[in-house]
């Protein structure tokens, strides 16, 4: 974004030896509201109304601003990322929303598997320099002013001057004793995140003066597979999947927020769920087939069959099928208010993951401004210094709706390398 507005002196500095960061794990989607793409397919929706369902998934702890902020520019980025050959036009729903606002890629694939490398493509094909392997360990300061980054690369360290630093460093889930920091009680959790994801963003911005908010806002995902810590997207759940505990039982609305989800699930017996669901699930959700070869999906030719598989009581969850089927085919009312994402499962094949809650997302981070400035504590800009994304804090408050996550750093990433090219035109 920063080079098509003329700013062509630009460099990607990239920690690890893989582009993408937990991005690549990104397998809801993105939401985004008053999209071409839902005119196209009659889907009614309004930026007033995702910014709401945005605060009120976060318990009103988010900064409105930002929120409506990135609801607004969120149909804007959908159409920006299809200018760039990443096309999001399947569109479903995730926990916490009323609308289908959730664009995947046209099979329905893990978008974060399509936006990585569309995005390096976008950076090659416009001759950006990316230095793999390069570790930025301190923002330089001339002042109040950040001047350059120090880095590790090729086993020297260097200095490197810069006009502007964007970080865009991602959140601090791999890093156990940062979680442990801010929240005692994740101790021994397992992570969905990719090893980089350290906090180092954290503290270099901190030490060059800028405030942190809510950074105890760690959020645990209510679907992880706990022996590869393999995250089951939550369009799984979207497309029709129920959650079941190891008496067979339905217990909680599976569209609800991942906090309550999460909570329910760690009142069950063995603190862990059946994520189950059927042939079509199965068929329209890409990122299933992954989870298979993987080896974490259980199978079943019918219920009985995945009952046995999966050692529940084959008459309980018989019932919970035939009661979860009825709110489709009889319009019956679910007993746990759940209204969205309902299907009748079909007869046939029926398959379940087993899940428990995992450490997933850091909804605290540096505080920023809609220009994506990185503030002091007085709500003042540092100059120099920019952030996008998990790295940045007050977006989502205490709970992140799913879908959420790759719609901030979308319409912040933009808009931050816009505004840089902008203040240093």
């Amino acid at each position: 974004a920063a080079y098509d507005k003329g700013l062509t002196n630009i460099v990607v500095l990239e920690k690890m030896s893989a582009y993408g960061g937990n991005t690549n794990f990104s397998s809801s989607g993105m939401n985004a509201s008053e999209t071409i793409f839902q005119a196209d397919q009659n889907i009614e929706d309004s930026n007033d109304l995702f910014a709401q369902e945005t605060l009120d998934g976060g318990h009103n702890t988010g900064d409105p601003e930002l929120v409506a902020f990135m609801c607004d520019n969120s149909a804007g980025a959908i159409e920006w990322l299809d200018d760039l050959g990443i096309t999001l036009d399947n569109i479903t729903l995730t926990g916490g929303m009323s609308v289908h606002r959730c664009h995947r890629p046209t099979d329905g694939s893990a978008v974060g598997l399509t936006l990585v490398p569309g995005l390096v493509a976008a950076l090659n094909n416009r001759n950006i320099p990316i230095r793999m392997d390069c570790e930025a360990t301190e923002l330089v300061k001339d002042g109040d002013a950040v001047t350059g980054v120090v880095v590790k690369e090729d086993n020297k360290t260097k200095t490197l001057n810069a006009r502007a630093v964007i970080l865009a460093t991602g959140g601090l889930g791999a890093n156990q004793e940062m979680v442990t920091k801010y929240r005692p009680d994740l101790a021994g959790y397992v992570t969905t995140n990719q090893p980089g994801a350290t906090g180092d963003g954290y503290v270099m911005a901190e030490n060059a003066g800028a405030q942190l908010v809510q950074m105890d806002q760690i959020q645990i995902h209510p679907t992880v597979e706990q022996d590869t810590s393999t995250l089951v997207a939550e369009g799984v759940r979207g497309g029709g999947a129920i959650l079941v505990n190891s008496e067979g039982n339905r217990f909680f609305d599976e569209m609800s927020t991942r906090d309550k989800v999460s909570a329910a699930e760690l009142e069950q017996p063995g603190s862990f769920a059946w994520c189950v669901f059927d042939q079509q699930v199965y068929d329209n959700n890409k990122a299933i087939a992954k989870y298979d070869s993987a080896g974490i999906v259980k199978q079943g030719a019918d219920t009985a069959a995945l009952a046995q598989e999966i050692g529940v009581d084959a008459e309980a969850l018989a019932a919970t099928v035939a009661a979860y089927n009825a709110i489709t085919t009889d319009g019956a009312t679910d007993e746990f208010g759940r209204t969205e994402g309902c299907i009748a499962f079909a007869d046939g094949n029926m398959y379940a993951i087993k899940v428990a809650p995992g450490i997933h997302h850091a909804m605290g981070g540096i505080r920023i401004n809609v220009k994506n400035e990185a503030l002091d504590e007085n709500g003042n800009p540092i100059p120099g210094l920019y952030a996008a994304g998990e790295v940045t804090g007050g977006i989502h408050g205490n709970n992140r709706i799913g879908g959420n996550a790759v719609c901030d750093i979308e319409v912040f990433g933009k808009n931050v390398g816009e505004v840089v090219a902008e203040a240093l035109s």
